[in-house]
């Protein structure tokens, strides 16, 4: 048994494309999964399995959801080992000075090829910083998320692939869990 961590892009955001976490551990233990945990109302689902090509957990989850539910969901899915590598590799957090509840990780369905850093970059507002990654892109946004023109749908028309963002504490508190999860 391996422990994934999923993240779904856009449910339960403004009213849209809405599921019942409980309806969601059961969408996930119909597939078979088992240690089901759901995180928030937002998409992050834990979970165990016997060892798997990520791209096709990706593809059955979602698949899954739009036979249930009749809408597409973007499904990113990570192992332990690849989200701990995610959260040691944030370099923001070198700088005392930046506040965590300001950082963002927008997760990535695959590395990136052929992108203009530089017209991400020109993006930014007033203090943002964006650290690129194979995996994700670091997001430091002072004036909040909220705010940013670094969103999901503009970082996925520049880099072609999908993407979803979750802040910092959703992404250190998924690694926690999972490592729970995983013993």
């Amino acid at each position: 048994m391996k422990t994934y961590i999923s993240i779904l892009r856009g449910i339960n955001v403004s009213g849209q494309k809405l599921i019942k976490m409980d309806d969601l551990r059961m969408l996930y233990e119909k597939l078979g999964f088992r240690n089901v945990t759901t995180y928030i109302q937002s998409g992050n689902v834990l979970f165990s399995g016997e060892l798997r090509d990520l791209d096709e957990l990706e593809h059955q989850i979602s698949k899954q959801i739009e036979n249930d539910y009749g809408f597409e969901v973007p499904v990113i899915v990570l192992t332990v080992d690849k989200l701990s590598e995610i959260v040691a590799d944030n370099l923001f957090l070198i700088d005392q000075e930046k506040d965590s509840s300001f950082m963002h990780v927008s997760f990535l369905s695959s590395a990136p090829v052929n992108y203009d850093q530089e017209s991400i970059e020109r993006k930014k507002q007033s203090g943002e910083e964006v650290i690129f990654s194979d995996a994700c892109i670091y997001l430091y946004c002072p004036n909040g998320y909220g705010r940013t023109k670094l969103t999901n749908n503009f970082l996925e028309s520049r880099l072609k692939v999908a993407i979803t963002t979750r802040n910092w504490k959703t992404t250190t508190e998924l690694l926690k869990i999972a490592s729970q999860i995983d013993v």
